[in-house]
């Protein structure tokens, strides 16, 4: 297990960070590496984020002592888990979970041993994580994303017609504070969440994926009047904090998974920022 830190930063400091300090505070540039299980922990409400490719052997999630300070990883956490690859399993306290790709597993508090396993370890699976801290537990459950309820937004005349899978959420899974869920682009289309906004009581992590080997994501960050720009690549996240915007505009359509840590569950709790008041 690879545990990276990282620390909050403020939007006085971001105005001076040229690119190669913006990537290095906000990018995640290496989630998957085969037969391990990486990790980057944000000071920024304190949110883990995470990817493992079980080969070989099973990989179990473990607590980190020094960093986290935990007998186990779940014993003062929440963990939202969607496989992004091809057929694995979950193994929580000895019951097995199957994901197909874009299904999705909620796993509370108190859970001792999460064990991931690949179908086929030639072919494996990619596990994604968002993990936050709880307060009590909540029932382990899967959403296939067959069973999540699709919404459809945007139009092609605006470049970002779409759909948003909701998985984690105040009327779907239950949890202390973790939001989750996932946005699949339709071809042709390259905005996500443009108009843009903020929400000062939570931050959020976007990992786009689905994109092609020379595909780039330019993902827009910053105040709403001192904007910047990070090119993202396929399956790499990056670390969204309140004050923050979160757009992007791809060179051809993707799919990304949205987390959120924060006071609040609400979806809609959001700081609608004018096409007019952009810079």
């Amino acid at each position: 297990m690879m545990m990276e830190i990282r620390y909050a930063t403020t939007p006085a400091a971001t105005k001076a960070y040229d690119t190669e300090q913006l990537r290095n505070e906000y990018l995640i540039p290496t989630l998957f590496v085969p037969g391990q299980l990486k990790m980057v922990y944000s000071h920024v409400d304190r949110i883990i984020t995470g990817g493992v490719i079980p080969t070989n052997e099973p990989i179990k999630l473990e607590a980190d002592k020094h960093d986290m300070g935990a007998d186990f990883f779940l014993e003062r956490r929440e963990i939202g888990i969607i496989n992004v690859g091809p057929t694995g399993s979950i193994t929580v306290d000895g019951t097995e979970y199957v994901l197909e790709n874009k299904d999705c597993l909620y796993v509370g508090l108190g859970n001792k041993d999460v064990v991931f396993n690949s179908a086929d370890p030639a072919n494996p699976a990619r596990f994604y994580f968002n993990s936050t801290p709880a307060h009590k537990n909540y029932p382990t459950a899967k959403v296939a994303i067959s069973e999540a309820e699709p919404q459809h937004l945007g139009s092609i005349n605006t470049s970002n017609e779409r759909t948003i899978y909701k998985y984690i959420h105040l009327n779907g899974v239950q949890s202390c504070q973790l939001v989750m869920g996932m946005t699949l682009l339709k071809p042709g289309n390259m905005w996500n969440t443009m108009p843009c906004h903020t929400h000062n009581r939570r931050s959020e992590v976007y990992f786009y994926f689905d994109m092609p080997e020379d595909g780039v994501v330019f993902h827009m960050m910053g105040e709403p009047t001192e904007t910047r720009h990070v090119i993202v690549r396929n399956e790499q996240a990056i670390i969204s904090p309140s004050w923050s915007i979160h757009s992007g505009v791809g060179t051809s359509n993707y799919t990304f998974i949205w987390g959120m840590a924060g006071e609040n569950q609400e979806f809609s709790d959001m700081d609608h920022v004018a096409m007019k008041d952009l810079k």
